[in-house]
């Protein structure tokens, strides 16, 4: 099988419903699986998917697991060469797929690739291409981590704009957004597992920074596209969001600011601003 595609759901209903469709026309022309986590929603989520879909296979936890814990269930059920792991509130470009997978074939030093997301409005999300966004900035640089990320624009002003022919420049990156993250499968197994102690947030950066140390390269690929929701950030201001947001923030600085490990390509850590490796 060339490709498993993960979906972690907790009471999205109506998105699920318009993103599973796309995923599966988007997945015409592969041999696939699409599977469904769904994390103790009670919002009729797991009667539509059963009714509606018959295809998927779905896999029911019995209490809330949280999303890092959920991706980790459907990765040790999935079969494929490559995993997708996408969001539930994302809706896929109809070639989004064969795009992405075409591309791993022909790059087998690709550990992990995310491409170019879109609001429901059409514009385009930064975070896209540096895989994470302002807060998670500031934090890597206070702690003095952003060294280690030297593709990322981390140490760019904030007031700088962003340069529009960015948006469609293929290039390595250090960290693929979780909201579309494809994986080799085979990479994953190398590195482990997702970390679980990150539950809903910083799981992508932190398996991210684990290709990378294994000697793997991550890519932004915006010759296509997805459309991200954003549906998870409603309940931004919730205390709930304050202490998993932001303490995945100190999880990642306490997993690696005090000892460090050594990256494997060559020409890290540094501080200037790197050469990309940029397809056009």
């Amino acid at each position: 099988m060339k490709l498993s595609v993960v979906i972690v759901n907790h009471n999205m209903y109506s998105f699920l419903k318009q993103g599973i469709p796309a995923l599966i026309r988007a997945c015409r022309y592969i041999d696939y699986e699409l599977i469904v986590v769904d994390d103790n929603s009670n919002d009729g989520s797991v009667a539509m998917i059963k009714s509606t879909f018959p295809e998927v296979t779905l896999m029911e936890n019995e209490s809330h697991f949280g999303v890092a814990k959920s991706r980790n269930v459907g990765i040790r059920q999935s079969k494929g060469e490559y995993v997708l792991l996408v969001n539930a509130d994302t809706i896929s470009g109809k070639k989004t797929l064969e795009n992405v997978v075409d591309f791993m074939e022909h790059h087998a030093d690709a550990g992990a690739l995310g491409v170019r997301m879109l609001t429901s409005r059409g514009k385009f999300l930064t975070e896209s291409r540096t895989g994470v966004n302002k807060s998670w900035n500031i934090v890597f640089k206070v702690t003095g981590l952003a060294k280690y990320f030297p593709k990322s624009r981390l140490y760019k002003s904030d007031s700088d704009t962003w340069i529009e022919e960015e948006e469609f420049d293929v290039t390595e990156v250090d960290m693929v957004n979780g909201a579309f993250m494809l994986l080799r499968k085979s990479a994953l197994n190398d590195v482990g597992a997702i970390d679980e102690r990150f539950n809903n947030y910083g799981h992508d950066i932190d398996l991210s920074f684990r290709l990378r140390l294994a000697g793997y390269k991550n890519y932004y690929f915006p010759k296509t596209y997805i459309l991200n929701f954003q549906e998870n950030r409603v309940k931004q201001f919730s205390l709930a969001h304050f202490k998993q947001f932001y303490g995945a923030m100190f999880i990642f600085a306490a997993k690696y600011l005090f000892h460090m490990p050594k990256l494997k390509l060559p020409g890290i850590p540094r501080i200037f601003a790197p050469k990309y490796e940029i397809e056009r």
